[in-house]
This record gives C-alpha cells, sequence and structure tokens, in this order.
C-alpha cells in the first residue's frame, strides 16, 4: 500500500533540546510509519521505522525512531564532530528537503546513523545528471540512541540551511528514508517509494508534500 503523499508538520513556538530525544515536545507532532521499501514492496519485519516532523521559528525538527532487530552496521570508530561522507552504506535515517515546490530537482539531503554521525549536501538533480555539494555546511545537530531491538536518532536543521523559512500554510517537498541491514538482506525503505528497478533515492518526481501548519 502507498503511503499519504502528505506529511503534517506541526508548529511549536519554543525550541526543542536535540539531545533531549523523549522531550515531550514531540508529541505535539503527528507521525509517519515506514515499512515499505524503495520499490513498494512491504519491509520484512525489523526494518520498518517511524518519523516525526516540527517545526519552529528557527529550525526542522525531525526524529526517527527504527526497529533494530540485526546487528548494526556502523564505524567501528564514529566521529559525529564532522560530516562522514559515505555514510549511507551503512546504518541510517535520511530525509530529503526541496523547499521550493517549483524547483523539486533542486533540494538537500541530511543524514543521520546510530553513532550521531551526519552528512549534509545540496543537490541538483537535472537533466539526468546529478551534481552534489559536498562542502555544503547546513549547520545542522544530530543526537542518537541506541536501545535493545530499537534506535533513535534525531537532527536539527537551521533554516538557514536553505536560505529561506516556511510560512504557516507553505507546502514544501521531501521524502524519508531508512538504509538498515547488510548483504541480500539490506533494506531500503522509503515513505514515498521511488520504484526504480534499483535502490535509488534520488528521484524528485517521487516527493511527497510537507504541509506547514500552525
Amino acid at each position: 500500500m502507498v503511503s499519504s503523499p502528505n506529511l503534517i508538520i506541526n508548529h511549536i513556538s519554543d525550541d526543542l533540546p536535540i539531545n533531549r530525544l523523549d522531550d515531550t515536545g514531540w508529541e505535539s507532532s503527528s507521525q509517519v510509519l515506514i515499512s515499505t521499501y524503495w520499490s513498494g514492496i512491504p519491509a520484512q519485519r525489523g526494518h520498518e521505522f517511524a518519523s516525526r516532523l516540527l517545526w519552529s521559528d528557527s529550525a526542522l525538527y525531525v526524529r526517527f525512531d527504527a526497529s533494530q532487530d540485526e546487528p548494526l552496521v556502523i564505524a567501528d570508530n564514529p566521529d559525529p564532530s564532522k560530516k562522514t561522507l559515505g555514510l549511507w552504506d551503512r546504518d541510517v535515517c535520511e530525509i530529503f528537503i526541496a523547499p521550493d515546490a517549483s524547483q523539486r530537482d533542486r533540494y538537500f539531503e541530511f543524514e543521520v546513523a546510530p553513532t550521531a554521525e551526519w552528512v549534509d549536501l545540496a543537490i541538483e538533480n537535472a537533466s539526468q545528471k546529478r551534481v552534489t555539494d559536498l562542502a555544503y555546511d547546513s549547520g545542522m545537530t544530530v543526537a542518537a540512541r541506541i536501545k535493545p531491538g530499537r534506535v533513535v536518532m534525531a537532527m536539527k536543521i537551521p533554516w538557514t540551511a536553505f536560505g529561506m523559512r516556511p510560512r504557516i500554510g507553505d507546502v514544501w517537498l521531501g521524502n524519508i528514508f531508512r538504509c538498515v541491514g547488510s548483504g541480500e538482506d539490506r533494506g531500503y525503505l522509503a515513505w514515498r517509494p521511488t520504484g526504480t528497478v534499483r535502490p535509488n533515492f534520488h528521484v524528485p518526481d517521487a516527493f511527497g508534500e510537507l504541509h506547514f501548519v500552525e
């Protein structure tokens, strides 16, 4: 079953401490459950995850709550103090955001791993050629916690990362993903399935709508 193409993002008056993953402020957000692979096929048990989004006057907040029934695929010596290129080859949750709905081929990619490693990228994906700005600096901050059978991760992205901020009623575009596991059992989950032959998240035409509400 294909998930709804719309995701509601509620506004909060006070900013959340990103390291307080169980802060009651998250309870004011709507939750989207993601249990399908990029292809649209239902994901195997233990790969599913949930995401919550909130926004304040200063930042976008994204939280991921993921099942973890298999060994973690993480770095032996993680360094959360700086951007980790290649993070997508390990366990990670991601969100892609296109702030200008009329230019969905220009979007930003944000990732967080169970080790609190992170990566941010600015992307232009037009004319069948993808150009990635590896030096992009969003100013994002993250937090993560590994629990038995569960991983919780969150990110805070300031509006300066997009060069604009939403107003109540605005609609941006985006998609939410997870990479988990290894070998033949590695899963590539998507809120909005991209429908490609092989796993590929970079399909702007599959982006859903992100509605900013009061």
